[in-house]
């Protein structure tokens, strides 16, 4: 912890920064590709030579993290909008939304749900606007492409068929509509996903047809200020071969080779010189080392658990979420007593991680804590048990998965587990220094608040809940005013004698807090629950 410590101080004392007044929009442009599911740890000189060129020549961020929980849609948004997901109310891929669907959960990034949401909302579902939306709002175009729905998240809303309309293309779909219209002929169909282990590269193809979009068609009359690519790989393979699988590290090798592409583009046009390139996965990943059903383990202890509820929820039922790597609860009336039950029941199972209730209870963090009390939030979440164990393929982080469609040695995210929880950050271009490896914590929700800088919106920017990544930019930055490493600890007396007892490390700087790990564990009877040490 010392050395870790020592370096970010050394940063903040010797970053410079001086603090912009005013804003005055400038002509740069600033491109993102999102490498979705991508581990730090694989970026290789061999396997990923244009990312590894890229972290050369500009900066590496090596405390990167998604926010919690570490999902898609979760990422996607914090990405968009540099909210915590409590303010910008998108706290999970899968969600109990009662006006949606009154019996089960919903994909939020499903585009039925999104339009039932926003009309519910009144055009608002996100209630803080993405980077795309304010953009568009100040006369500027982007455009947006994605191989996954998560990419319509980014700019939802319908508009009209003329020249000057922001395209975003996702999953083969498109607005507006003359550019669902052109895609295929352009490009051909849009890939269609395999069902046996042959087919499972055709998320690749879809990648790189969605790579085509983006630089064939949507950059057809020029390169906006704004762009964003969205690749379904690493994160397809390594959910169904496991992170470090042969087939994950090809697929790690076809999104660099699509990053090459998008470099080689602006290349072609003259731009690279005067475009910030920004690389991001929306979350880290592990190896499934134990499948569950935790609906019917509730059950089973004599919970009125289910994962459909008919007719709607009842009091006194439990609807069980699954996001992988963490848990939802929904109680029937909001409970609060049953939802103290649910928690204390969780403590004494041996795949529970930490637990969030509304507010904390003894052995339970508040939701608050995690930035994911918005408010159709769960009653209880769970994050569930991980371990620094290696798998079959040598990749280290092993955690418990919710859900029994993907099994051991298969690949899973959405924990508080360290693999989830550290993701990549690659930045370079005229805006950042070079040849920077940044010790300080960033995350996915501080790219909105550095494209906002970058662009001119200095005062839009200090309004997000990230911050500006100004230990990483060149020139005029706000300053580093605070730094803080924070060790939570939680615990409860179980009914056998037993002690449960979680952890929470957060960092914080300039009073945007990073969750970097978590996790929980019953102690015997006999020991001493002190806090663990921090590392």
């Amino acid at each position: 912890m010392q050395n870790r410590t020592l370096k970010l101080v050394l940063a903040l004392l010797f970053t410079t920064a001086v603090a912009a007044s005013a804003d005055a929009p400038v002509q740069r442009r600033v491109v993102v590709v999102v490498w979705d599911g991508m581990r730090p740890d694989f970026i290789s000189e061999q396997t990923t030579p244009h990312l590894w060129s890229l972290a050369q020549s500009g900066v590496f961020f090596s405390q990167h993290h998604p926010a919690f929980p570490s999902s898609t849609e979760v990422n996607g948004v914090a990405i968009a909008t540099g909210a915590y997901p409590a303010h910008s109310t998108i706290i999970g891929n899968n969600e109990f939304r009662l006006g949606i669907d009154p019996e089960k959960a919903v994909n939020v990034e499903n585009p039925a749900v999104i339009r039932r949401a926003d009309q519910l909302a009144r055009g608002r579902d996100l209630a803080v606007a993405t980077l795309a939306e304010f953009l568009h709002g100040h006369g500027l175009r982007t455009a947006v492409a994605g191989s996954k729905q998560v990419a319509l998240l980014t700019d939802r809303a319908l508009r009209p068929d003329d020249p000057g309309s922001s395209p975003v293309v996702f999953e083969g779909a498109a607005l507006p509509p003359r550019v669902e219209k052109d895609l295929p002929t352009a490009l051909g169909a849009f890939p269609a996903i395999g069902k046996d282990a042959a087919d499972r590269g055709n998320k690749i193809a879809r990648d790189a047809w969605s790579t085509r979009a983006l630089l064939e068609v949507l950059w057809k009359d020029g390169v906006p200020p704004f762009s964003l690519l969205w690749l379904a790989e690493p994160d397809y393979s390594q959910h169904e071969t496991g992170p470090g699988s042969a087939a994950s590290l090809a697929a790690i090798r076809s999104s660099d080779d699509n990053l090459g592409r998008v470099l080689a583009e602006l290349d072609r046009r003259a731009l690279r010189a005067g475009t910030d390139i920004i690389v991001v996965s929306d979350h880290g990943f592990s190896t499934i080392q134990r499948a569950l059903d935790i609906a019917a383990d509730l059950s089973a202890a004599g919970f009125d658990a289910t994962r459909v509820a008919r007719g709607g929820l009842r009091p006194g039922q439990v609807l069980v979420v699954s996001n992988g790597g963490t848990v939802f609860f929904y109680v029937g009336d909001r409970d609060p007593s049953l939802s103290r039950r649910v928690a204390e029941w969780v403590q004494t199972r041996d795949w529970a991680g930490v637990v969030f209730t509304r507010k904390a209870a003894d052995g339970t963090f508040a939701l608050s804590a995690a930035h994911i009390d918005s408010p159709e939030a769960p009653d209880v979440v769970v994050a569930l048990r991980w371990n620094w164990d290696r798998s079959a393929t040598g990749a280290p982080g092993q955690i418990c998965s919710d859900g029994l469609s993907r099994g051991p040695g298969q690949g899973q995210h959405a924990s508080l587990s360290a693999t989830d929880m550290h993701n990549t950050l690659v930045a370079a271009g005229p805006d950042f220094r070079v040849g920077v490896r940044d010790p300080l914590p960033s995350a996915n929700f501080d790219l909105a608040p550095t494209i906002l800088w970058i662009l001119g919106f200095r005062a839009e920017a200090a309004q997000r809940d990230g911050r500006v990544l100004g230990e990483a930019l060149a020139g005029e930055v706000p300053p580093l005013v605070s730094f803080e490493l924070k060790h939570l600890t939680a615990r409860r007396k179980l009914a056998d004698g037993r002690v449960w007892e979680q952890y929470l490390n957060v960092s914080e700087l300039n009073g945007v807090q990073y969750l970097d790990e978590g996790n929980g564990t019953q102690l015997p009877a006999s020991a001493d629950p002190k806090p663990a040490k921090v590392d």
